[in-house]
């Protein structure tokens, strides 16, 4: 579905991104592993529009990303959770979730829309009428991802889930996102929590300093010896 390939970014004359290539597949579940700073987040806003492509060309269902706006993008049919949620805090659950049915196409399904996404979260139909900045963390990525949800695009980015949530928390919500795959949406997942991800992930990549330094499905990402020692503090050699 999605296919980046040699591509090229910067901030400022700051080279981020070099030659880095990837594809995510239909149905797929794709991840993509680093550490902080290693450019993860930087490719996302690229694929979005947010951030432009020196080289290289990206393309979604064989149509040209490249010089696409954001909102374009969308209409194509890629949403986002961003990192650190960034829900609207002065709104409502209601509203936010309102915000995500977008598209013209979303526009007319809302209403079925958010009863799905309330089947999933819950808790999110609790907190309807509550403002969004009112919500725990873990509520509020919860929300992020509903939100994303709305759009009834059927290819999600998700950026750094994880962070700043507990560890139960977070295994709860990598429980639905593996859940919200399994119906047929694709996702790229960007993370710094490698082995919860790879352990729900069909394929992963691993990003270091802007290049893609390995990849292989994920299963076997998680056995591999240096994944093990870089990302998982685990040195069989003593």
């Amino acid at each position: 579905m999605l296919s980046v390939e040699h591509l090229d970014a910067y901030y400022g004359d700051l080279q981020v991104l070099w030659d880095l290539s990837l594809e995510v597949h239909q149905g797929e579940l794709a991840a993509l592993i680093g550490s902080n700073g290693s450019g993860k987040t930087t490719l996302l806003r690229v694929i979005m529009g947010l951030i432009p492509s020196t080289r290289g060309r990206l393309t979604y269902r064989d149509t040209l990303l490249n010089r696409r706006t954001p909102h374009e993008i969308v209409n194509l049919g890629i949403s986002m959770v961003p990192e650190s949620r960034r829900v609207f805090p002065k709104m409502t659950v209601l509203a936010n979730l309102e915000m995500g049915a977008f598209p013209a196409k979303a526009r007319k399904e809302r209403a079925k829309s958010l009863e799905r996404v309330y089947e999933i979260f819950p808790v999110l139909k609790e907190r309807s009428r509550q403002f969004a900045g009112s919500l725990s963390g873990g509520e509020q990525q919860m929300l992020a991802i509903g939100r994303a949800l709305m759009s009834k695009n059927d290819f999600l980015l998700l950026d750094e889930l994880s962070l700043g949530l507990a560890p139960l928390i977070v295994q709860g919500i990598f429980e639905v996102v593996s859940q919200i795959n399994k119906t047929g949406i694709s996702i790229l997942l960007v993370e710094q929590n490698v082995p919860v991800t790879l352990r729900i992930a069909h394929r992963a990549y691993v990003l270091e300093s802007g290049r893609i330094v390995k990849q292989d499905e994920a299963k076997r990402l998680l056995n591999d010896p240096y994944v093990r020692e870089a990302y998982l503090g685990i040195d069989e050699t003593t």
